[in-house]
């Protein structure tokens, strides 16, 4: 039998063309915990979430991934699913996608300062309340 890690730490992130927020949550509390979003592109994001990386030393992040409302992808589902990837391919960690469909509106109509770090929050939160 499989055992499970309870002390399972991850770092999550809503993509974002401009922005991407960022969440720290673990599997013992299934909660999410807000971090100052990323307002960098390119490159330069890159460098951001390896720092966040290095801080926080996570084992293992987690991507939201939008669709439309009926489930089909759009331009940003690309994106998303890319940046998945990108992680994938310079981290040596597991990247798990959720389905953050509503997740900015969600952290909108709760009164978010910052709603990327806001929606990055409920999409751990739902990724946790998926664990076993």
């Amino acid at each position: 039998m499989l055992e499970v890690d309870t002390h399972q730490t991850f770092l999550a992130f809503d993509f974002g063309v401009k922005r991407t927020g960022v969440a720290t949550g673990n599997r013992i509390t299934r909660t999410a915990t807000p971090q100052p979003s990323i307002s960098a592109t390119g490159e330069a994001r890159f460098v951001q979430i390896s720092q966040r990386l290095n801080e926080w030393r996570p084992d293992a992040l987690v991507v939201g991934v939008p669709f439309h409302p009926d489930g089909e992808a759009h331009e940003n589902t690309a994106r998303a699913r890319k940046f998945a990837r990108q992680l994938r391919g310079r981290h040596a960690l597991p990247v798990f996608e959720v389905d953050e469909r509503y997740s900015t509106t969600e952290a909108h109509s709760m009164g978010a300062k910052d709603a990327d770090a806001a929606s990055a929050c409920i999409i751990l939160e739902q990724y946790l309340r998926s664990l076993p």
